[in-house]
């Protein structure tokens, strides 16, 4: 996006995220912990309001026009906190299947699956194979609610130069290329394909 569009635009589209995850949180009984780059660190007491707010984040937040691909990895444990902030291997293991989450993905460990079954239940979620993670011991038992293969949930196709969520309707850049259509969020990113299309594959909307 900083390439696409520059600096202040990525900064920008980062800030807009924060604030609308901000105002979803009270609504959840989540406590915002601290932003690293373009993630953020969600609190929340209870199982079932982590996933329910999750799915609100990527089904919703991440589902409009010119939306960043968002992703949320979740694992429920034991961690403990200092001057507002909190660590411990819960902490570390959250932070490991965020990361191996895919756009459109709310991936949790089996301990954040079990301790929200009832809210779950109401979604068709995949189960992963086990992965090691770094410095974590073991293999982790991983579940995904792939929120673009849910009934109703939006699958917006993705630009492929600057990664964002692109509304058809909205924008009338699009090209083909390989046997794909490929859609644009500007005539800034459709330029800049039009340079060097070999270096843009396409993305899968909505993950696997």
């Amino acid at each position: 996006m900083s390439e696409a569009h520059g600096d202040e635009f990525a900064a920008d589209a980062s800030a807009d995220f924060f604030a609308a995850v901000r105002r979803l949180l009270p609504s959840y009984q989540a406590e915002e912990i601290k932003c690293i780059g373009d993630a953020v660190m969600v609190r929340v007491p209870e199982a079932g309001r982590a996933v329910d707010l999750a799915v609100h984040l990527v089904g919703e937040l991440g589902a409009s026009h010119g939306a960043l691909a968002l992703r949320v990895g979740l694992h429920s444990g034991p961690a403990v906190e200092r001057d507002g902030d909190w660590y411990g291997a819960a902490v570390n293991l959250a932070a490991r299947v965020a990361a191996a989450a895919d756009r459109g993905e709310v991936l949790m460990t089996e301990a954040r699956h079990l301790s929200a079954s009832s809210m779950v239940s109401q979604f068709r979620v995949q189960h992963r194979a086990a992965q090691r993670f770094k410095n974590v011991i073991g293999r982790v038992s991983l579940y995904a609610i792939v929120l673009a293969a849910q009934p109703g949930a939006s699958s917006l196709p993705i630009d492929p130069v600057c990664r964002m969520a692109v509304d058809p309707s909205v924008s009338t850049e699009r090209r083909t290329y390989g046997g794909d259509e490929l859609h644009f969020c500007s005539t800034t990113c459709a330029l800049v394909f039009d340079r060097h299309p070999g270096r843009y594959p396409p993305v899968a909307s909505g993950g696997p």
